[in-house]
């Protein structure tokens, strides 16, 4: 619509000047026209404006704000990719239940604000790759600041890596300084008992003093023993989605995101930290990300995390793309420091960041797009490095290089079905219409409903055998989001246990039928023959079974297929199978023995 209308208007002066040569007009108001809010897209007074509406109708209470100067967040995190053309419709779907959150220093005008990070690290990439191995403590540093231009106030801001499955949480602290004493923390001078006595001196409790102390310590601590330095920069428009100080929901979204690296130029002794904006940088120290970046973050309220209605229906709508345990940091470094790092995230291999990755020289991680016949074949996945995507690939998002979904990729929702089956229209239609009511992920028996939509019928096979049902290839397309199960390393090992028991009664089965059969032979009772013949196939049936239903279980188990994970008729059948035999052997014996004694009492 704006495209037609600046056209319009553009050819209507062409025309004026044409036919009016004295009276020139045309350079005028194409100017005046580019500097319009509706020409160059920018639609922040919109979006701020819808939000007050939603905002007033829901009738929004402010939080009491947290004056601490050190602030500690314990959030579940997930994060996700969003095309460009999909931004607006994702904020317009967050803003009917969330407010714009626009922080103090932003000028109101707009819905969103430049952010910019300085990762610290040091030159063997020490905390990069902790963070990438996703090591049990890992921390990773950064200074943040708010707005364009020079800083006045900077984060100071640690995150720890622990693994939820653990029962602990990751956790991020902070706290403020002013942009002079960033030197003073980088070089390990920052006066910390001098501002300790301060904060009490203005009514900070001990315990709050004591906290930021140790807190400052340790960040000053490991700043010098592991001699860390600017490393890496990432600046972005973040939009905040936010009930003012209350983090029970908050949703960011980042748009314009771009990696800057902060090496190759003299600090002067801690006293440059951030490169110099007014400079121009060369094409491989900067990556700029093709997608925004979406991270839901909720706040955890003991052991149960169950998330708002609309949040689920939002991740479930099509336009929102998973990316497990994405980090711009990470990214960044992988990309513009390729000859430093031993290893690369996963998501390096998806297609629709592959154009990016070689316009910065991070061509050399990418695997190559001309391999040969005999390498392709020596490969599990030739689209991809060697690696988790080997075997993980489905987590990426548009696919790979020799299986390109960015045509067709509509998010990991149900809708995909119809996208990987060749059923591109529905799947598009799907992911367009843009209903968030509608909830993909519900019971088992639902799913079973929808995957059979088609109408097939699997007959009696799929009937005892799960695993031989149609509605495999249904689950076999759909990647569910790693919010709607969530997988914890003992689930693999209970698959092994469960595995090796079923294979521990088989081998039973088939040593007491073996038993039997050596001593019929010799006793020539034909009857044990028979029920050791029948045993035989019931032992094997049981190792076969536990075989398949344990490859099963794991391919489910590593797509993170929704709904059940155990077969509720296998066993079943198995074991009225061995019920049955064991019946009539009991009835066998009863007619053995009654025609033992009728002969007895004959004699």
């Amino acid at each position: 619509y704006v495209n037609l209308n600046f056209m319009g208007f553009h050819k209507i002066l062409k025309k004026h000047d044409k036919y009016c040569p004295g009276n020139p007009c045309k350079t005028f108001y194409v100017s005046r026209m580019h500097s319009q809010a509706w020409v160059r897209g920018d639609y922040s007074d919109v979006v701020v404006r819808l939000s007050a509406i939603y905002s007033a109708l829901r009738n929004d209470a402010a939080a009491e704000e947290n004056q601490d100067a050190s602030q500690s967040f314990l959030r579940s995190t997930t994060k996700y990719w969003i095309k460009t053309e999909d931004i607006s419709r994702v904020k317009y779907a967050v803003l009917r239940h969330l407010p714009v959150f626009l922080q103090k220093t932003s000028t109101g005008e707009s819905d969103s604000q430049l952010t910019n990070s300085v990762y610290l690290d040091n030159d063997q990439l020490e905390l990069f790759h902790n963070r990438l191995d996703k090591t049990p403590g890992a921390i990773a540093l950064r200074l943040r600041w708010y707005g364009s231009g020079e800083p006045s106030v900077v984060f100071v801001e640690r995150k720890t890596h622990r693994d939820k499955w653990t029962g602990e949480t990751s956790v991020k602290e902070r706290f403020v300084i002013k942009e002079s004493e960033v030197r003073d923390v980088l070089n390990g001078t920052y006066p910390i008992a001098e501002k300790k006595k301060m904060m009490i001196e203005k009514g900070s409790t001990q315990q709050e003093a004591d906290e930021w102390e140790m807190l400052a310590s340790e960040i000053c601590q490991v700043l010098q023993t592991k001699q860390l330095v600017p490393t890496m920069r990432t600046q972005y428009m973040r939009t905040a989605f936010q009930i003012p100080f209350d983090a029970t929901v908050r949703i960011s979204l980042d748009t314009n995101l771009c990696m800057i690296s902060e090496r190759g130029y003299d600090t002067q002794d801690g006293r440059i930290w951030h490169r110099d904006p007014s400079k121009v940088i060369d094409h491989t120290e900067i990556t700029r990300f093709p997608h925004a970046i979406l991270e839901v973050k909720l706040e955890l309220k003991g052991g149960n995390l169950v998330p708002p209605r609309w949040v689920t229906d939002l991740q479930n709508s099509g336009m929102l793309y998973e990316v497990h345990k994405f980090s711009k940091y990470i990214h960044g470094c992988a990309v513009l420091l390729p000859e430093d790092v031993r290893c690369v995230p996963y998501w390096v291999d998806d297609i629709s960041i592959r154009d990016s990755v070689i316009a910065s020289g991070g061509g050399r991680i990418l695997v190559r797009a001309d391999q040969s016949d005999e390498e392709k074949a020596r490969l599990h996945n030739a689209g991809a490095g060697p690696g988790a995507n080997q075997v993980y690939d489905h987590l990426l998002p548009f696919g790979d290089v020799q299986n390109d979904r960015s045509k067709t990729a509509v998010g990991r929702t149900a809708a995909s079905t119809a996208a990987a089956s060749g059923k591109i229209q529905t799947a598009t239609k799907e992911a367009q219409t843009g209903d968030y009511g509608v909830n993909f992920y519900s019971d088992a028996d639902e799913e079973m409903d929808i995957a059979g939509v088609d109408g097939s019928d699997d007959g009696c096979c799929s009937w005892l055998f799960p695993f031989c049902s149609n509605h495999n290839a249904y689950y076999m397309s759909v990647v569910a989001p790693t919010s709607v199960q969530k997988i914890e390393p003992k689930i693999f090992f209970a698959n092994e246990r469960t595995y090796m028991h079923w294979l521990h009664q088989g081998i039973t089965l088939y040593t007491i039928a073996s038993g039997i059969l050596a001593f019929a032979a010799k006793g020539e009772e034909s009857w044990a023959h028979w029920y050791a013949m029948a045993l035989l196939p019931i032992s094997l049936g049981f190792c076969v079974y536990a075989l398949h239903i344990f490859l099963w279980r794991a391919d489910r188990i590593k797509t993170r297929i929704p709904g059940r994970w155990d077969d509720p008729r296998g066993p079943m059948l198995l074991g009225g199978s061995l019920v049955l035999v064991l019946i009539c052997n009991f009835f066998a014996k009863l007619y053995v023995i009654a025609k033992y004694n009728s002969i007895k009492s004959d004699l």
